[in-house]
């Protein structure tokens, strides 16, 4: 059975050399994921130059271009984020802008350029707004081509207002949280087989 492979795109607001709580419960999903013969990247989006725009490739700069090449090249594309003022991060907001640049790109059957891919989302903060951002990328992500099997959303979020954070608080010991961690991870790989070796049809889903 071939590895399958992830990228995760970690839209937390801290470069790599900072500690991140949407860094450490994205590790608690990957660790079940490599488990399951997949290959995950764990890539830091506020380490890389990212221009805005709609395209593929805003030139001069513009580091995207590396980042796209991966996903093109995953089964699994998860997006982390933690939450600010309630919403998803602007980072998280501009990966999006940018995978949806790309959509109207197709693979070799002629379908949409994310199709026969999974994707989900790994969301931390400390006040509300998991499922708002969950539903705000899961649709987006869905639109533009990507498979969203059932419940991939894992969330964590504390008490309302100023507190510890994921890591802090060891989020990871909630059994809420830990049930969506799991559902997250082995449902992913488990639609990302079902694809990989039984890919949509192109029939009716060309662009």
């Amino acid at each position: 059975m071939s590895k399958l492979r992830a990228v995760v795109l970690n839209a937390s607001l801290k470069t790599g050399e900072e500690q991140s709580n949407t860094r450490a419960l994205i590790d608690d999903v990957v660790n079940i994921m490599d488990k399951h013969d997949t290959e995950t990247e764990v890539i830091r989006l506020a380490d890389y130059h990212i221009s805005y725009g709609i395209a593929e490739d805003m030139g001069e700069g513009d580091e995207w271009p590396h980042i796209y090449e991966k996903v093109k090249q995953a089964d699994i594309v998860i997006i982390g984020t933690p939450i600010w003022l309630g919403e998803k991060s602007s980072l998280a907001t501009l990966a999006i802008e940018r995978l949806y640049g790309s959509s109207g790109e197709t693979n070799a059957n002629g379908q949409a350029i994310y199709y026969n891919k999974v994707a989900g989302v790994a969301i931390t903060g400390n006040e509300d707004g998991a499922k708002k951002a969950a539903s705000s990328i899961l649709y987006g992500l869905s639109h533009i081509g990507f498979t969203i099997p059932p419940n991939v959303d894992a969330y964590w979020v504390g008490e309302a207002g100023p507190g510890p954070s994921y890591i802090e608080a060891e989020g990871y010991k909630n059994e809420f949280t830990r049930g969506h961690i799991d559902m997250l991870a082995y449902n992913l790989v488990h639609f990302a087989r079902i694809l990989k070796d039984h890919p949509i049809p192109a029939e009716g889903n060309t662009m």
